[in-house]
């Protein structure tokens, strides 16, 4: 009778499996291609209005100083201010009329000492001095025109003169505007004017809400407005307003339209109710079998629930585990002897599961487990104690040493490639191990130690095996000490001081640029290694004003030499702080550097975690054209997928691989296949860690963009690098 129920629950099960199938499928397939297109539309939508966008404010930049010409090139307008000055026609013609008839916010005319001697401001004629309070945007400007009229370079090639002018985007009362500075001059050529003595008209108009109104409705840019800074929210978008020197003004932003959002919304209902249909035909199947097939679930689950093993792999479970540790730590000495539990952890396993999905990462870790079956002896536990993690209690006459030959087979072992459905999949795996038969201790405290050990494998490179030691505690301690130090540095910084070491160009062999490093010279301790207070500020938080304190003196820098490249290295840590973009444009702007100068250093893990803050804020910075660099490029295995799927100017190769860099070797042949496949998809390269003549020669033999090593220069100080920028000095190998 039981075999014959189970039959029939096997054959409902086989009928009713397909069509659960095809419904599944067929529901992310039109999923998927609705949520594609859906974006494609808005991606296409966005991009026209971008576009738009910045026509309106090129087309605002032509209007201003086109509106001024035809006020301001006659000869009534040089009559009324430089041969007599009638302040009456003045503020008629030069003032109110431009605010009533082109929206002119201010307007000024300067003498030929360049003092104001009349203002308006928003229609109405104010005190000249107000053209003092904003005189640090103005005179630049006023300066330039000045310089450019006494050079003569307003004269045309048939020898006419052009109208002298020159126009601006700047800030004017904490506001982005337009500023036009234009000569007033005589139309007719009647009325010479020695170069020098022209009084000058200033139009400003203003980026503000009665501008962004008229684009909202004459454009239909919908909420429209001009800010400081942009917002994070997804429903807006945001383009930089620029100066000519390439220095963030403001953001102009509005709310995109979103035909693919739309078109999704329209459709969802009616794909919802057939999708709720097919749900409810595969609901009634399914209520019919559980109807015939209760008791046996029962069963199962009662059977499951008391199982001492795991679903996945088949081996022990944890509880299990527990059980096997606790009875091998009470037992006698003399059988605890040449025993050891070896606490196992894979790496790059979450890779796996990010690149070829969780069906390929459980996949590996069936076939993991049948590797580790095959290699321990018959009085051996091993167990997966959860996710990537497993346990083994093994038993050695040859004590430690057996213990290592072991793990070195296991290490072996699963450094060979996995087939997954997905596609060949790679690991590694890093050992704690802690010997059982010397330990007088309860279970708790051997499971610490073991991942004390683990933790050490990880830390120390990782894909290896390390036995406890009494001093690796020592070692945590020292952590807890150099934490205790750093945020003792870190209250004056002035411990804390920022190298420089050159970038330099491969075809030309010109510095052009520089990445900055942190340095720590503790009074008691003298230099202390970056790789040994990073890992702990990152661990612990202080790597956030770490970072802060070496990206202002690389944007100090930068704002000083225009045109260098200055990298500076950004931790996952600050890059996943939702606040981070604002605080870097912050910088920029204070310091006045020019974002198109900045490249920020990023690892692969960041990419890897596929974060959305972090993703956001890299498409913010590349948006307003900082540079993005992938660091340590080589040493992962996602690298090649993540130059598609994320913004990426320039790729470093790691010094692992310049190490070795000789004719004909492996490293050449990788380090080609990357150059070639950077430039293949618009990516610049640069190969760090550059310390020979040949390894030189073979990088610009290979088109590589930049080099960097101690063959050329090491780290130095802000005043040596200002003397490599401005050519007061050479590197080694230039």
């Amino acid at each position: 009778m039981t075999t014959r129920f189970f039959k029939r629950w096997q054959f409902q099960a086989s009928v009713l499996a397909p069509v659960v199938l095809m419904l599944v499928v067929a529901a992310a397939t039109v999923a998927s291609f609705l949520l594609w297109a859906s974006h494609d539309l808005d991606s296409a939508a966005l991009a026209r209005e971008r576009a738009l966008a910045q026509g309106l404010v090129d087309h605002q930049m032509r209007t201003v100083p086109h509106h001024q010409l035809g006020v301001v090139v006659r000869d009534e307008a040089v009559l009324h201010t430089r041969q007599g000055f009638d302040r009456r026609w003045v503020e008629a013609n030069l003032g109110r009329h431009m605010f009533k008839f082109f929206g002119h916010n201010r307007t000024f005319v300067l003498d030929a000492s360049d003092r104001s001697i009349y203002a308006m401001d928003q229609g109405q004629t104010v005190n000249p001095d107000l053209f003092r309070a904003d005189i640090e945007t103005y005179q630049p400007i006023v300066d330039s025109l000045r310089q450019a009229m006494a050079a003569g370079s307003f004269t045309r090639p048939d020898g006419s003169s052009a109208p002298p002018q020159k126009v601006e985007l700047s800030l004017v009362a904490g506001a982005p505007a337009v500023i036009s500075v234009t000569a007033i001059a005589s139309d007719s050529g009647d009325l010479l004017q020695p170069i020098g003595t022209h009084f000058l008209h200033v139009a400003v108009a203003y980026l503000d809400a009665v501008f962004a109104d008229r684009l909202a409705s004459e454009y239909r840019f919908a909420d429209a407005s001009f800010t400081r800074y942009p917002e994070r929210a997804a429903t807006r978008a945001a383009l930089p307003v620029m100066s000519s020197a390439g220095r963030i003004v403001g953001f102009f932003e509005w709310t995109p339209e979103r035909p693919g959002t739309q078109m999704l919304y329209r459709t969802a209902p009616a794909l919802g109710v057939g999708f709720a249909i097919g749900v409810l035909l595969v609901g009634l199947l399914l209520h019919q079998l559980w109807r015939s097939s209760t008791d046996l679930e029962r069963g199962r689950l009662a059977a499951q629930h008391q199982a001492n093993h795991d679903a996945l792999t088949g081996l022990a479970n944890r509880s299990r585990f527990d059980e096997m540790l606790g009875r091998t730590v009470i037992a006698p000495r003399s059988l605890r002897m040449g025993v050891a539990l070896l606490m196992l952890d894979l790496d790059r396993f979450k890779q796996v599961n990010d690149t070829l999905g969780h069906q390929s990462g459980d996949e590996l870790i069936r076939a993991v487990g049948q590797r580790l079956g095959l290699l321990i002896g018959r009085h051996d536990t091993l167990a997966r104690l959860g996710g990537d993690e497993f346990g083994i209690i093994h038993q050695s006459p040859r004590g430690v040493a057996g213990h290592l030959d072991l793990s070195n087979r296991i290490i072996d072992a699963l450094s060979k490639p996995f087939e997954t459905v997905g596609g060949e999949a790679f690991v590694g795996v890093s050992i704690g191990i802690v010997d059982i038969g010397e330990a007088d201790t309860d279970r708790p405290e051997l499971l610490r130690k073991a991942d004390i050990a683990l933790y050490e494998a990880k830390s120390t490179g990782r894909n290896r095996a390390v036995v406890y030691e009494e001093a690796m505690d020592e070692l945590l301690q020292d952590r807890h000490r150099i934490e205790a130090e750093l945020r003792d540095a870190l209250r004056t910084c002035e411990q804390l001081s920022v190298a420089f070491q050159p970038l330099v160009s491969g075809q030309t062999g010109a510095v052009v640029g520089a990445e900055a490093l942190v340095r720590w010279t503790h009074p008691r301790l003298g230099q202390v290694s970056p790789a040994q207070f990073v890992p702990v500020a990152e661990g612990t938080g202080l790597i956030e004003p770490i970072g802060e304190f070496v990206l202002r003196k690389a944007c100090q820098l930068g704002a000083r030499h225009p045109g260098m490249t200055i990298a500076v290295n950004i931790s996952p840590v600050q890059l996943r702080n939702p606040l981070f973009a604002e605080r870097v444009f912050d910088m920029l702007i204070e310091t006045g550097m020019a974002p198109t100068d900045l490249e920020i250093e990023i690892t692969e893990g960041i990419l890897l975690d596929d974060e959305d803050v972090a993703t956001a804020s890299l498409r913010t910075f590349r948006g307003a054209g900082i540079r993005i660099a992938l660091d340590d490029f080589g040493t992962g295995y996602s690298s090649l997928n993540y130059l598609k799927r994320y913004p990426v100017d320039c790729i470093k190769v790691d010094r692992s691989f310049v190490s070795q860099l000789e004719d004909g070797s492996v490293s050449a042949a990788i380090i080609q296949a990357m150059v070639s496949l950077a430039h293949a998809l618009g990516i610049q390269v640069t190969a760090e860690g550059v310390e020979t003549t040949q390894q030189r020669a073979i990088l610009v033999a290979m088109n590589c963009n930049t080099l960097q090593g101690y063959l050329l220069s090491p780290p130095v100080d802000a005043a040596a690098i200002a003397d490599l920028f401005t050519g007061r000095r050479a590197v080694s190998a230039a």
